[in-house]
């Protein structure tokens, strides 16, 4: 059994045909109906490199299999690389479970499990050392009320589903990308109170912990589906915001920080930005959201293509090229 690293495949040029087998991780599928009233899947799996994603039809094996298994679990596949309507969409000739245990003795575990480029013990001291520089005692005790319960969580969880920093460790990198672009733009904005810009950053996804669920493919929880991150974390940040004695007007401006940071109504806000501070963090927030995804889709794409695969949440394909000096 060989371990086929997700760009190797994605290497391969169209109008080439090349057999494969590897281990992958089942992510999701969606099941659809085509135009004929028959049903396909369409199938996402991956490994730490990124993802493919192709079709499975109701009148082969490969479709039962997918439509039963787990999402989250390891799959053995064997297929042919082709591609469907330009973009590379593997046929599967054949699908098999492989167990954890099989899986963690051939060594390949952590090569399955994409994560983020960067070392995760040295995000969480960084975003300790952004928490500690908060001047405001109830602000700063604000947050470590927050990580002393949910550390574990905030070191390990996806940013998103699929959207943007949607890896192992997605949150906490994302959280501190958003906190250095913020250290380096506030100097610029006097009016904005840097406390509690930085207090409302190192917070403002804080509800994504308990929206999702799953260590390997993630979904949403039952309460992150019927209230959002957004609330989830007002819910978060005020218990221990109370419980800091934080003041009255300082209080009023953070929850309002966590409830506006998604920027439009449309996008899941509770409410519009209308304080300098919230704005600010909503602004930068969504600079490192789309800057994430760019990141990871240069990441991901292979030195041989021009452009990268649609990118829903940038509504592009991404120039792969360099800058020639």
């Amino acid at each position: 059994m060989s371990l086929v690293n997700v760009i190797e495949l994605k290497k391969t040029t169209e109008g080439t045909v090349r057999d494969f087998e590897s281990v992958f991780l089942f992510k999701k599928m969606n099941l659809k109906t085509a135009r004929n009233g028959s049903e396909f899947l369409v199938v996402e799996v991956g490994d730490r490199t990124g993802h493919l994603q192709f079709m499975c039809f109701a009148d082969t094996g490969v479709f039962q299999f997918f439509k039963s298994a787990e999402e989250g679990s390891f799959v053995h596949l064997k297929g042919q690389t082709s591609h469907y309507q330009g973009r590379f969409s593997p046929k599967i000739l054949s699908a098999e479970s492989i167990s954890e245990e099989e899986v963690a003795y051939k060594g390949v575990l952590q090569d399955l499990i994409e994560s983020s480029p960067e070392d995760p013990q040295l995000l969480w001291n960084e975003y300790l050392r952004f928490m500690e520089q908060i001047k405001d005692d109830g602000l700063r005790s604000t947050v470590k009320l927050v990580i002393e319960e949910y550390a574990s969580m905030l070191k390990e969880w996806p940013a998103a589903i699929s959207m943007h920093h949607a890896y192992r460790h997605g949150l906490l990198e994302h959280t501190v990308h958003v906190a250095r672009a913020a250290k380096a733009l506030l100097p610029l904005y006097p009016e904005v109170h840097p406390d509690l810009a930085i207090t409302g950053v190192l917070l403002h996804d804080i509800g994504k912990i308990v929206e999702y669920e799953g260590n390997r493919s993630s979904k949403k929880t039952k309460i992150g589906a019927l209230q959002g991150h957004v609330v989830l974390g007002y819910r978060i940040v005020r218990k221990a915001a109370i419980q800091s004695k934080l003041e009255s007007n300082l209080l009023e401006r953070l929850e309002h920080i966590i409830l506006s940071h998604q920027g439009e109504l449309e996008w899941g806000a509770a409410a519009l930005a209308c304080t300098p501070e919230a704005i600010f963090v909503s602004l930068v927030d969504n600079l490192d959201a789309k800057m994430g995804m760019v990141q990871q889709a240069l990441r991901n794409t292979p030195d041989t293509e021009t452009f990268s695969e649609y990118l829903p949440g940038l509504e592009i394909s991404l120039l792969k090229e360099n800058v020639i000096h």
